[in-house]
Order: structure tokens, then C-alpha cells, then sequence
């Protein structure tokens, strides 16, 4: 009974061996561990490198990596937030209005003429007060001197915000006009001359990125004279 039971025991070793071995194969499939060797593709060609190596080739894919994204952003059109393009006479804007029409820009397109060379008037103001609520307390300031005849300009021009105390042809008459202001105590107004509109115009354009600014690029081809420089 004792030599049954060492028997069996060796035959039992003897199998767990030759199992782990793979000489028994496995129960994914009926191959042996060196007949899987034979069938793995390009086993001669396999070669094991130092970890040196390794974290070198590394470096130099990320390195390949770096340099492609930078020369691809620098081929990439630079982006630009506010584009102006000009000068056109009447007939030339709407030509080219009309191949913006497509572009459906909307708000982020304006157009506006181009100030002139010549003096059209002169204007007493007090200067730009940075915002809507600056403006009011200005002007609560000029009520309290008595002055109440001023305008607050809140358009779109190098002007906005500020107070207008009056409009006039001729600088002597604005000069009459700071003097009658200084007298009541205003400290700050000055003269600006305002220049008068010419018939050349130009376009604005807002929120200008690289693809927006490639297609206005496109367009300006079709016009020799036009220009294009950021906004001022």
C-alpha cells in the first residue's frame, strides 16, 4: 500500500513538472512552449536593450514630437484680434462687401470712412473718462461749477467718454469758449481739432482668428491698393 502511494505521488510530480515545463501544452491550445518560440514572428530578429537606450530612443521620438508642432504653429496664420483693411473708394467697398457676404460675419465686420487731411471744426472737451460711470461723475463735477452745457460721447471713436463742451468753426471761437470755461473753474478742458471724413473707406473686423484671417487675405488679393494692419 505505502509503495502505491509513493508511486502515485511521484507520477503526480512527474506531470506537475512536465506541465509547467509546457511540454504538456496548455488549455489555450495544443501547442508546446517550444513550438510557440518557433511560431512567434521574427523571433531571431528580438534583442533586448539597456534601459539607457530605451529612455534615449524616447527623448528623441518626443523631440521629433516638439519639433513638428512648432513648425506646423509656425506655418499656422497668426491669429490677430482686430484686422483692418483698407482704402476703398465707393465702388471697390461694395465689391468687396459683397465677397464678405458669404463669411456671414455679422457684428465682428464693420466699415467706417477714412478721416480726411483737412480741419473740419474744433471741439472743447473735457477728455476721455475711461467709462460710462466716469463720465456721469464729470459731469455731476461740471454741474456743480454751473456749467450745463455739455454732451457725454459715447460712440465708437477716440473720443468716447468724453465730455463735449461745444463745437465750433474756428479755433478762435473755441479758444473764447476754454477761456469762458476756466473762469467757472473747469481745470481740464482742451481743444482737439477734428479732421473732416474723406471718400476712401475701410473694413474692421473683430475676433480675427488664423483661419478668418487667411480667407480676408484671400479676398484683399483681388485688390492692389487695399492694405491691411491691426486695428489702431
Amino acid at each position: 500500500m505505502l509503495k502505491f502511494i509513493f508511486w502515485s505521488l511521484v507520477a503526480i510530480n512527474a506531470a506537475l513538472f512536465a506541465y509547467g515545463r509546457g511540454y504538456l501544452g496548455h488549455f489555450s491550445g495544443n501547442e508546446r512552449e517550444p513550438q510557440r518560440l518557433l511560431n512567434q514572428l521574427n523571433a531571431g530578429k528580438l534583442a533586448i536593450v539597456s534601459a539607457e537606450k530605451a529612455n534615449n530612443a524616447s527623448a528623441a521620438t518626443a523631440a521629433a514630437a516638439s519639433a513638428a508642432a512648432s513648425a506646423a504653429a509656425k506655418d499656422a496664420p497668426e491669429a490677430q484680434a482686430c484686422l483692418e483693411i483698407g482704402s476703398f473708394l465707393i465702388a471697390d467697398a461694395r465689391r468687396f462687401e459683397t465677397q464678405l457676404a458669404p463669411l456671414n460675419l455679422g457684428d465682428r465686420q464693420s466699415r467706417h470712412n477714412l478721416p480726411g487731411t483737412e480741419v473740419s471744426s474744433y471741439i472743447v472737451h473735457m477728455p476721455p473718462q475711461g467709462s460710462k460711470e466716469g463720465a456721469d461723475k464729470k459731469a455731476a463735477e461740471l454741474r456743480a461749477l454751473g456749467v450745463t452745457n455739455y454732451f457725454i460721447m459715447s460712440d465708437n471713436s477716440p473720443l468716447r467718454w468724453a465730455i463735449s463742451l461745444g463745437v465750433f468753426k474756428s479755433e478762435s471761437a473755441a479758444q473764447n469758449q476754454l477761456a469762458a470755461l476756466m473762469k467757472q473753474g473747469v481745470r481740464t478742458a482742451r481743444i482737439t481739432p477734428r479732421m473732416s471724413g474723406s471718400k476712401l473707406l475701410a473694413f474692421q473686423f473683430r475676433d480675427v482668428d488664423g483661419a478668418l484671417k487667411a480667407k480676408l487675405e484671400q479676398i484683399r488679393g483681388g485688390f492692389p491698393n487695399a492694405e491691411a494692419h491691426a486695428c489702431k
